[in-house]
C-alpha cells in the first residue's frame, strides 16, 4: 500500500530579485491577453503530461493541388492557404481517432468524445497569440474554410474578434513554417487532449523506388495528453495525417 500524502509538496517558487543591481532595466506590464496566456499555458504544462512526437508529411502534390485551385480561388476573393488543407486533413484524422477530438471532466475519470469538430489555430497579432476557432470544420468544403480562417485571423488582429469565436475548441493547430525553424514542442490548450504543430517546409531528397527525388516535406509536431492518448495510437494519427496531406485528393472537397 502506497504511502498517503496528505500535504503533496508545493511547485518550488523561481526566485526574482533586483536586477537592476546590474544595470539599466524597463519595466513592462504584460497586456491582458499576455496575462491569460500565461496563465492558460502554465496550468496546462503543471497539469498535463505530455508527449511530442515528430515526423515530416510529404505535401509535394498538396502543392500541385493548391497552385491548380488557386486561381478559381482567387476568382472567388479567398485566400487559400496551407492551412486550409491540414484543417481539412485533421478532421478526417480526428474522425478516425475519436480519442483525440475528446477532453477529461472535472474527475478525470471519464473522457467527453466530441460529435462536433471545431478547430483552433494560433493566431500571432500585435497584441498577444490569439487562437480562433474554426467552428463545425467538417461541415465545410475547402474555400469555405480557407476564407473563414482568413476572416478570423483579420479579426484577431484587428482586436473585432468576439470571445465566442475563440470558445469551444476541440483540437489545435499552430504553424510556425514562415518564421522558419525545423521543428517545435507546441503546448497542448486544455482542456484540449493534443495540438499540431507545422514548422517550414523545406525540399529534400527523399529515397522513393531506389532513386532520390526531391519532395516537398513539411515537419510536423504532435503534442498530447498521455493520460488519454498511448503512444502507439498517437503514431497511428499522425501516420493517418501524413498520408492524407501526401494524397490530398479528399482534401479538396
Amino acid at each position: 500500500m502506497p504511502e498517503q500524502i496528505d500535504n503533496p509538496p508545493r511547485f518550488p517558487v523561481v526566485e526574482t530579485y533586483d536586477y537592476s543591481l546590474f544595470g539599466a532595466v524597463e519595466i513592462r506590464p504584460l497586456n491582458k491577453i499576455r496575462r491569460v496566456i500565461a496563465r492558460r499555458m502554465h496550468a496546462s504544462w503543471v497539469n498535463v503530461p505530455m508527449v511530442v512526437q515528430f515526423d515530416e508529411a510529404d505535401i509535394t502534390e498538396l502543392e500541385v493541388l493548391h497552385d491548380q485551385l488557386k486561381p478559381k480561388a482567387d476568382a472567388a476573393g479567398v485566400r487559400l492557404t496551407l492551412l486550409a488543407f491540414v484543417v481539412k486533413a485533421c478532421v478526417l484524422s480526428l474522425k478516425a481517432f475519436p480519442e483525440f477530438n475528446a477532453s477529461l471532466d472535472a474527475t478525470g475519470d471519464n473522457l467527453v468524445l466530441k460529435k462536433y469538430f471545431n478547430i483552433g489555430f494560433a493566431t500571432d497579432t500585435p497584441y498577444g497569440l490569439i487562437a480562433p476557432v474554426v467552428k463545425n470544420a467538417d461541415k465545410k468544403e475547402l474555400f469555405q474554410l480557407a476564407a473563414e480562417i482568413s476572416n478570423l485571423a483579420v479579426k484577431a488582429r484587428s482586436e473585432k474578434l468576439a470571445f465566442s469565436e475563440t470558445e469551444g475548441g476541440c483540437f489545435s493547430i499552430t504553424n510556425l513554417g514562415r518564421l522558419g525553424g525545423t521543428a517545435f514542442t507546441p503546448t497542448i490548450n486544455a482542456p484540449e487532449v493534443a495540438v499540431l504543430g507545422m514548422a517550414r517546409a523545406t525540399r529534400k531528397m527523399i529515397d522513393m523506388d531506389n532513386a532520390f527525388v526531391p519532395r516537398l516535406m513539411l515537419p510536423l509536431s504532435l503534442a498530447y495528453d498521455h493520460r488519454v492518448i498511448d503512444g502507439a495510437v498517437g503514431g497511428r494519427f499522425m501516420d493517418d495525417l501524413r498520408k492524407r496531406l501526401a494524397t490530398p485528393a479528399a482534401l479538396a472537397i
